[in-house]
């Protein structure tokens, strides 16, 4: 897909809690296309330690207002940075990048959608484009503690919400692959985003099912082009650029111990 260097105007940053942020940014033009799943490298500005651009999921399209919507997890300085952003700022956009989520051929399949702690940012996206095919889909949302689930109303306009945490503060308590609709359900396809050790789970437990599974890696990337070679993973193919030929992989191939 054809990748575009836009300035995106904060329309909107909300502190959603003390280590995330909802950047809300807007385009003059209309968006180009975006599949769910695909990610931005966001220019850090004002920032004297940060000279690479953060890698960042893409969260949302809001097509009717021209805003694409970044969940910022305050990490270090650059995405502190990107969170304190105001309404106004001019931020430098590098996307669409990386290859998507497979989109269902029937409406009738049943996906569930799993994501823990910034891992779930893709999935709202994803959801709202199954939405609009008529599927709907499931989402299994995982964190420490009831303060860190995140956007859960939104994603209860798309499908059905199941969450698990920790501390038992909200949800099932345990693990995303200790919920028991994972025993109540079957689903056709499981994709998945997130650390990961919950990665590597869900991936073994679709596997044991027979149930195809599509997983979303995080590593470390600075270009988002293929150039830098920081997020090389070895695969039944050989090594691959995460950021180019990822960041969504089929688990098949990769090498993980499943």
């Amino acid at each position: 897909m054809k990748k575009y260097l836009l300035d995106l105007k904060v329309a909107e940053n909300t502190r959603l809690a003390p280590n995330f942020s909802l950047l809300k940014m807007r385009s003059d033009a209309p968006l180009p296309d975006i599949l769910p799943g695909q990610f931005a490298e966001i220019r850090v500005d004002d920032a004297p330690h940060t000279f690479l651009r953060r890698p960042i999921s893409i969260n949302f399209v809001d097509r009717a207002n021209n805003d694409v919507w970044f969940l910022i997890q305050l990490v270090g300085e650059g995405t502190k940075r990107l969170a304190s952003l105001v309404v106004g700022d001019v931020v430098n956009v590098l996307l669409p990048l990386g290859n998507g989520f497979a989109m269902p051929e029937q409406a009738d399949e049943k996906l569930l959608l799993v994501g823990g702690g910034a891992g779930t940012a893709p999935m709202l996206y994803f959801g709202e484009q199954l939405a609009q095919m008529g599927c709907k889909p499931s989402f299994l949302l995982g964190a420490r503690t009831a303060s860190m689930l995140l956007q859960l109303d939104e994603f209860g306009k798309y499908g059905d919400v199941y969450t698990t945490t920790e501390d038992g503060s909200y949800g099932e308590q345990g693990f995303v692959t200790q919920h028991s609709v994972l025993q109540q359900q079957h689903f056709d396809r499981i994709c998945c985003c997130g650390p990961k050790p919950m990665m590597v789970s869900v991936a073994k437990y679709a596997k044991s099912q027979g149930i195809t599974c599509e997983v979303s890696l995080e590593n470390k990337m600075a270009c988002g082009l293929g150039a830098c070679l920081c997020c090389v993973e070895n695969t039944t193919e050989g090594n691959v650029c995460v950021c180019k030929e990822g960041p969504v992989f089929n688990i098949n191939n990769l090498l993980w111990q499943i």
